[in-house]
């Protein structure tokens, strides 16, 4: 388990995924959290939509994480950005990532964060969506982002809150989801 952050309810949650964005943007919020990231297989199961494989996904590493810290709460989540019924997960390499912006250039696209709140065996769910649009990136572009890194262990092979800022024309729904986390939706779901 790493740093404790401070929240106001006094609670300590624990946050089921390595993730420093999550983690960032929970200890932004002013939420206190230990971190004990969950290990569980990703594979899509075929024909499973982006939203049930997200919540699957999500429901799974809490239980994972809860089974170890009895009489706690755990909040876990999962996120795939979707482009014409397509999950665009974390790129399997820097080719992949070329691939899915080239793909995501110019176009709209949903982000989907499905987030579990898991407690005494209980687990509550929610799914938050957002939609982007992306301006035209040209190959220069491209390469250039995926060059950065920033492009390499993210859902779709961007991260709005880094260098891909520029690429963002219009956001419809919580930016923080975009990010990895609806921090609105863990706060109402954690009162």
């Amino acid at each position: 388990m790493a740093n404790t952050k401070v929240y106001h309810s006094g609670v300590t949650i624990i946050l089921a995924s390595a993730s420093p964005r999550r983690a960032e943007l929970l200890a932004a919020a002013g939420f206190t959290f230990d971190v004990d990231p969950a290990h569980v297989d990703e594979t899509p199961i075929d024909g499973e939509a982006a939203g049930a494989y997200a919540r699957r996904l999500a429901c799974d590493k809490a239980r994972a994480v809860a089974a170890r810290h009895p009489g706690r709460v755990v909040l876990a989540a999962d996120t795939v950005v979707v482009l014409d019924r397509r999950i665009f997960g974390k790129p399997a390499d820097r080719a992949d990532a070329a691939r899915m912006l080239r793909e995501l250039s110019g176009r709209d696209h949903e982000v989907l964060t499905a987030v579990a709140v898991a407690r005494d065996g209980a687990v509550d769910e929610h799914l938050e969506s957002t939609w982007v649009r992306f301006a035209p990136m040209s190959a220069d572009e491209v390469a250039w982002y995926v060059a950065s890194g920033e492009a390499d262990d993210k859902a779709g092979a961007y991260g709005i809150q880094g260098l891909a800022s520029r690429f963002v024309t219009r956001i419809d729904g919580s930016y923080t989801n975009v990010v990895g986390l609806p921090v609105a939706a863990v706060h109402r779901m954690l009162k």
